[in-house]
């Protein structure tokens, strides 16, 4: 590739930014050789061992540093003139040299860490087609997982439209899939909603992603053996992808509906609203199809779960979470869900939702759930201890 003259943006006063990070100083220290450098860098320098100055390489007389409180205000004046937090410094767009295979990852990390760091950055780096479609090239003839990994992390900062674009120029789909299975949690975050965003493209053939061989197994385990982050993320590219039987079909085979539940039903979790939205919202895109309504019904704990999370984690999770149960209960009327509803209060929280101020559709389908286990009502609205004890059923 020929040199790139572009330059990620930002450019700010060259003795403002300290000589190890290339960053802005945040509290500038000075050694006894009369060289500023920010604190936190200096100290991990001495940390490691180091007596000499890393500018100047002198021999240091003595490790103790001092603030440079003047260099600090006028950090301070200049960042708040620009109307900054400070900014990231500029770097060029290096040139991918592949007869240095060893200074690929210094470059590609110094470029995915600026662009990380400011929208200026970003917006640079998406509208330069000559670079990605390098990287991306780079990619598809890469094998070394490093490599992969970070050029995931810079392709993930870039819009779907910029993406798909790419994906559709070179095959890099099974290169993903390699990140998922051996990456680091970031770079698989990373891969997972690269996929979110090639999935929801309308142009998009999602029968590539869902033929890509292991594709969907890798994500589901990001699910299955993440943190919150990687759930997540994994849900929402699963969600995007599965439109099609076949991939419902093998998410349920691979366990998803027990996954979902377990997640539901994890005390440390009751406050991760987004984590449980998606939950909620994998369980209906599994309710689309008979095999993923038995394995709902088969798990009365998430059934259970289900409805107790109603109304108690948002709006979303809610239509979700009512729109599984109308599902299962009413839909496809379900004896074996009615009678878990039953026992544990759903018409009781149906009723709540008929007075409450969710979305007609969420409404009608509680209507419709009443109507379904209105043969039991007296039952259930016995322990439905509450001033809308009564609201009769139709």
């Amino acid at each position: 590739m020929a040199k790139n003259e572009n330059e990620l943006c930002v450019s700010i006063p060259s003795y403002f930014q300290c000589p190890i990070s290339m960053e802005v100083m945040k509290s500038p220290v000075s050694l006894t050789t009369g060289v500023t450098y920010d604190r936190s860098s200096i100290q991990a320098w001495l940390d490691g061992g180091n007596t000499t100055c890393p500018a100047t390489m002198q021999s240091l007389s003595s490790p103790s540093f001092v603030p440079n409180l003047t260099l600090h205000r006028l950090i301070h004046l200049w960042s708040i003139s620009h109307s900054l937090s400070p900014p990231s410094p500029r770097l060029h767009l290096p040139s991918l040299n592949l007869q240095n295979p060893h200074d690929l990852p210094i470059s590609l990390r110094k470029i995915h860490d600026r662009a990380s760091k400011s929208k200026e950055n970003r917006t640079v780096l998406a509208k330069s087609d000559e670079f990605l479609s390098s990287i991306v090239e780079l990619m598809v003839k890469s094998d070394e997982i490093e490599i992969l990994e970070l050029i995931s992390l810079i392709l993930n900062l870039c819009g779907a439209e910029k993406i798909v674009k790419l994906i559709r120029s070179f095959n890099c789909l099974p290169k993903f899939v390699v990140v998922l299975r051996n990456g680091s949690v970031e770079s698989k975050i990373a891969v997972a909603k690269i996929l979110r965003k090639i999935a929801i493209d309308k142009e998009t053939t999602k029968r590539s992603l869902i033929e890509t061989p292991n594709l969907i197994v890798d994500l589901f385990n990001l699910v299955k053996f993440g943190s919150d982050s990687s759930i997540e993320a994994g849900l929402s590219a699963l969600i995007a992808i599965s439109t099609s039987k076949s991939a419902k079909t093998e998410m349920v085979r691979l366990g998803m509906v027990r996954r979902v539940a377990e997640i539901l039903c994890d005390a440390e979790r009751e406050n991760k609203m987004m984590v449980i939205e998606r939950s909620m919202e994998m369980l209906e895109v599994m309710a689309t199809c008979t095999e993923g309504r038995t394995a709902i019904c088969e798990e009365e704990k998430c059934v259970a779960e289900i409805v107790r999370k109603l109304m108690k984690v948002s709006a979303k999770a809610t239509e979700h979470g009512v729109t599984v149960l109308w599902s299962v209960g009413y839909l496809f009327r379900d004896e074996k869900v009615k009678e878990i509803l039953g026992k544990n209060n759903g018409l009781g929280k149906c009723l709540l939702l008929l007075q409450s101020n969710c979305s007609p559709i969420v409404k009608q389908m509680c209507g419709d759930l009443v109507k379904v286990l209105r043969v039991n009502y007296k039952s259930c609205l016995g322990v439905y201890d509450t001033k809308t004890t009564h609201i009769m059923p139709y």
